[in-house]
């Protein structure tokens, strides 16, 4: 008989640096990364709380598991009202979002999902409320002209630049930068993923 069970191997569905550096965090390191290849286009009148949620389950569920793996995938979205504003296609959408979010609040909605050694998909969304400042057109300028708005959600990465036009913040810092701990932490401890 074999001595105490072995730990999970933890698999990130996701190729994402910053959620890797958000999980080293909590003293995590995947074991492996994957890609996972699904279509991530809303449904036609799609929540985003509904969209974040589906799309993390489906990541999760299209990356293969061996036994002894839990996967954790994660979907982050900005919307503003029931509008979810994807990652820009080019300079001329970043600069509609950043116009959709000058002096108004948004949501970020994450939807995380861990599937474990059972099988079973489970899935927690998180809300983080973020307010810009009014932005005037040279701040916009500035913002596009740096490139780091280009293929984040909502046209924005917090953890960059764009955090000096954040007045107001309320939830999850995490969260808006692609993946909220405290949900993660809960559900990888659930799995069984040893943490610290």
């Amino acid at each position: 008989m074999s001595g105490a069970a072995t730990s999970p191997a933890l698999v990130l569905a996701s190729t994402s640096p910053r959620r890797r550096e958000l999980l080293a965090r909590i003293g995590l390191t995947p074991a492996r990364i994957a890609a996972p290849e699904i279509d991530e286009t809303p449904l036609k009148g799609e929540l985003p709380r509904t969209y974040v949620a589906r799309l993390a389950e489906a990541k999760a569920l299209a990356v293969e598991r061996a036994a002894g793996e839990v996967v954790l995938a994660g979907d982050t979205t900005v919307a503003v009202g029931r509008r979810i504003l994807e990652k820009p296609a080019d300079e001329a959408d970043l600069r509609r979002m950043l116009g959709l979010l000058s002096g108004r609040r948004h949501h970020v909605w994450s939807g995380v999902c861990v599937v474990g050694a059972d099988g079973k998909p489970r899935v927690r969304v998180a809300d983080t409320i973020v307010a810009f400042k009014a932005l005037s057109a040279a701040e916009i300028d500035w913002y596009v002209d740096s490139g780091e708005g280009m293929g984040k959600a909502g046209g924005y990465a917090i953890q960059g630049k764009a955090e000096v036009f954040v007045r107001f913040l309320s939830g999850s810092h995490s969260n808006v930068v692609g993946l909220p701990l405290f949900e993660t932490r809960s559900l990888l401890a659930a799995a069984g993923v040893p943490l610290g």
